[in-house]
């Protein structure tokens, strides 16, 4: 299956719900009125798209057709084109920089983001490339964090860094570090806890990781990636912000788009951050992990060809 018919499936349930409900309020062409415009962006912020963004999206509409009768078709082709430009600024791609021996990418999350298995299908890119990786299993508080780490090792064939449960995980990076470096490897990725309950705790722990990083190389970590699962809908804000405000977060990753009808949310989040979108997720094949692209998930998002 290509990438796209893929993504297709991937944003099904988001675009269904957008297409269904955009053609069930204009079966035929309507007058794109007061209340046709009221009723379009109740159903964009219902695929969470948020309030304000959604706003935008109708208000660019309603300003070339106001008052004019308009088909659902070309709705939807103007709202895809109208989230295009908004996640068009945000498409970013990962890149290696082959200067740095490291490169290092620290990944942050909540537990349950998919940020473990992310790690893993990044690390399977790079080695497929051909890059040397090592992956570092920094959310010391859970073993099955370790352990699936360290699965991840086996099937990618890199190298691990690991230390039993409970053991500090600033140390674990910083020996990582070292390794990384004697061993001239080409990527290090590291692995961090993901709480979000105590707040306090998260951050004191995310900022003593990255000071440790720092200590061995100022210029690193030189991506702090946060991983968010978009079946969270608005809450991915909330998420935003804690880690921005903890750590200087430089792009997300979006997964689980294939098991929401909120997809709509990275079009909210790209609206409202502008962090780079560098990948996003629609299903759990080791290469369901691709880079973003904001013209093919417009359009996918409003069942429209490529």
């Amino acid at each position: 299956m290509s990438w796209f018919k893929k993504l297709k499936a991937g944003l099904g349930k988001t675009s269904t719900h957008l297409t269904g409900g955009i053609g069930n309020l204009f079966t035929d062409k309507r007058r794109l009125d007061d209340q046709a415009i009221e009723d379009l962006e109740d159903i964009l912020i219902t695929a969470d798209m948020g309030v304000s963004t959604a706003a935008k999206i109708v208000a660019n509409l309603a300003k070339f057709r106001f008052d004019q009768d308009i088909s659902s078709t070309e709705i939807r082709q103007n709202f895809a084109q109208e989230i295009a430009t908004i996640l068009e600024p945000v498409t970013q791609p990962l890149n290696i920089d082959p200067s740095l021996t490291p490169h290092v990418i620290l990944v942050c999350g909540v537990n349950g983001s998919g940020k473990t298995t992310t790690i893993g299908k990044l690390a399977k890119q790079y080695t497929d490339q051909g890059k040397s990786v090592m992956l570092a299993a920094g959310d010391t508080f859970r073993a099955a964090a370790i352990e699936q780490l360290q699965v991840w090792g086996d099937r990618t064939g890199c190298s691990v860094v690991a230390r039993d449960i409970g053991s500090d995980s600033a140390g674990l990076v910083y020996d990582a570090m070292e390794q990384a470096i004697s061993q001239e490897v080409d990527v290090l990725i590291v692995d961090t806890a993901g709480r979000l309950q105590n707040k306090k705790h998260l951050m004191e722990e995310l900022q003593k990781v990255v000071r440790v990083i720092k200590k061995i190389d100022e210029a690193a970590p030189h991506d702090v990636i946060l991983v968010l699962d978009a079946t969270v809908g608005q809450n991915a804000h909330v998420q935003v912000e804690v880690f921005k405000q903890t750590v200087d977060v430089t792009g997300l990753v979006m997964t689980k788009l294939d098991g929401t009808a909120k997809g709509g949310v990275v079009v909210a989040l790209a609206d409202k951050f502008a962090l780079p979108v560098h990948a996003i997720g629609v299903g759990e094949g080791i290469d369901d992990l691709r880079p973003f692209k904001a013209t093919d998930f417009a359009r996918n998002l409003m069942g429209l060809d490529a």
